[in-house]
């Protein structure tokens, strides 16, 4: 110890008689040279070459190339310069389609990707041979498309190529794997009862109440009483059913078209997958029929808090109307009014980058300081879509909560300001193009457009549309909407949530009101 305080002594000293080791701001010495310091940002730095920058002509950066091959399997693929690739496949399947099929076989899919194939032993040695390429693998299943997707070196794009084939078309599906995928969906169904941010739970119910027992209406996640019953018969009869070529999409964003084509080639046609090749005769084609309704969850939210800190007990309702399909025309209007309506929780801060010149900011959560949060979500599929509006505030105030959304959505059918508009559409396109900096988002945006439509809009195509949006198409898209029935998903303390005929005779009403109630005793 004596020792370590005389070195640090020394030290002081030494710094003493050196004087400071900082020099004042205007005496500093730059790298560049005595004048840089007096350069201003705009200009270019003395002695600095002149940056080259690679170059594209046309629209060739934005080019989305397909081919179909000989069975029906599309081939999707946009260069993109860089080292590594993301590569995938598509599927359209998903728990739409899982009518005739046990409710949640797409869920325990999910849990049993990458697993062990009839090439690779186990999910260990899968793992092994993307490292080698620096790879990572991902699975998702929403309720129309299942996505396989790896991102790796794109010099190892064969191997990849041949994995994914492997993984979708090979899949062992041993007793030992089928077990721990009942684990991992009944952590995944126990979290999502318990875990204190609800929007999950609330998607499903409002998707369940939106379109009562059809299409995307069925639950999405696995049910518990479906655990036991899934085996390698069942899962084989919905993967005959669906996994067929002409339903699937191999998309690749940073690789060379016709190498992605070759190997595709090579690795997907005319290969015999593991179910066998028997023609599908049960494909779900069932188009979604909206019904509206009301779901209901009561539960006591008082005891959410993970930690020592306390969280306000909340009731959370989800109010929704039907859209329309991402394949119609007014899909653009209405992404551009849900983007208008924006919202989020009432502890946000930022500017206007974050939403807070919105209308649920501006006329809900600015006024209201007794709402927790208040957030508009659009989902839309091939065939249908719902623009919902999902709010929380304290269980004695749900009353009140709802009328302010009832009279929101009324509001969407009158007048637009010119300046509210314009930065809805200026905030839409922004988003648009951010997100277009992200390979990952890409692939995906190229693979579920080639899924559905067998080609792309290019992001300048979809920004030249949203420019295009005008006051009236807002008005008429909102006006349409609330000809429909009303969706309803509520979740806590539901005591004073109003009956559904009563929101729904809101919604039909000039102001939005609900019609007054008399009571004599709580």
């Amino acid at each position: 110890m004596a020792r370590l305080v005389l070195a640090a002594a020394r030290l002081v000293r030494g710094s003493a008689r050196r004087g400071p080791r900082w020099a004042a701001p205007g005496r500093r010495r730059f790298s560049s040279g005595p004048g840089s310091a007096a350069v201003p940002l705009s200009s270019p730095l003395p002695g600095v070459p002149t940056p080259v920058f690679a170059t594209v002509g046309g629209q060739e950066k934005f080019e989305t190339k397909v081919t179909t091959l000989d069975d029906g399997l599309r081939v999707a693929s946009q260069n993109k310069f860089g080292q590594f690739c993301t590569v995938g496949i598509l599927i359209n399947s998903g728990s739409r389609y899982e009518a005739k099929h046990l409710g949640g076989i797409a869920h325990f899919l999910e849990k049993l990707a990458f697993s062990s194939t009839a090439r690779f032993s186990s999910k260990d040695e899968i793992l092994l041979t993307l490292e080698r390429h620096g790879g990572i693998c991902d699975c998702q299943t929403s309720r129309d498309t299942t996505m396989y997707a790896v991102s790796a070196d794109s010099r190892g794009l064969d191997t990849v190529v041949e994995l994914l084939a492997e993984v979708v078309l090979h899949p062992r599906l041993t007793e030992e794997e089928l077990e721990r995928a009942r684990m991992a969906v009944q952590f995944e169904l126990e979290d999502l009862n318990m875990r204190p941010d609800p929007e999950p739970l609330l998607t499903e119910m409002i998707h369940e109440a939106a379109y009562r027992e059809n299409t995307v209406g069925l639950r999405r996640f696995c049910p518990p009483e479906n655990l036991a019953k899934m085996d390698r018969e069942a899962l084989h009869s919905y993967l005959r059913t669906y996994y067929a070529p002409s339903r699937m999409v191999l998309a690749g964003v940073g690789v060379e078209h016709e190498h992605l084509v070759q190997c595709a080639r090579k690795h997907l046609l005319g290969a015999q997958p593991a179910w066998g090749v028997a023609e599908a005769v049960d494909v779900d084609r069932s188009v979604a029929q909206y019904t509206g309704g009301i779901v209901k969850l009561d539960r006591d939210m008082s005891n959410v808090s993970l930690g020592p800190t306390p969280m306000p007990e909340l009731t959370h309702v989800v109010l929704g109307l039907e859209s329309c399909s991402f394949l119609e025309d007014d899909f653009i209007p209405f992404a551009v009014l849900n983007m208008m309506m924006g919202g989020g929780g009432s502890f946000s801060a930022g500017g206007p980058g974050k939403g807070m010149f919105s209308r649920l900011y501006l006329n809900v959560l600015n006024r209201h300081h007794w709402m927790y949060s208040a957030t508009s979500f659009h989902h839309s599929y091939e065939d249908t879509g719902l623009l919902c509006i999902h709010a929380s505030t304290d269980p004695r105030q749900v009353r009140e909560m709802v009328e302010i959304l009832t009279q929101e959505f009324i509001l969407m059918g009158g007048s637009v300001d010119a300046v509210e508009l314009e930065r809805a559409k200026t905030q839409l396109r922004s988003m648009l193009m951010m997100n277009l900096e992200s390979r990952p988002v890409i692939f995906e945006d190229v693979g579920r457009q080639v899924l559905a439509t067998h080609s792309r809009k290019l992001p300048h195509e979809l920004c030249e549309l949203i420019r295009k949006v005008k006051p009236e198409d807002i008005r008429r898209v909102a006006s349409t909407m609330l000809r429909g029935k009303p969706a309803v998903a509520a979740l806590g303390d539901l005591r004073d949530l109003p009956p559904y005929e009563h929101i729904q005779a809101a919604l039909a009403s000039k102001d939005g009101r609900l019609p007054r109630t008399f009571r004599l005793f709580r």
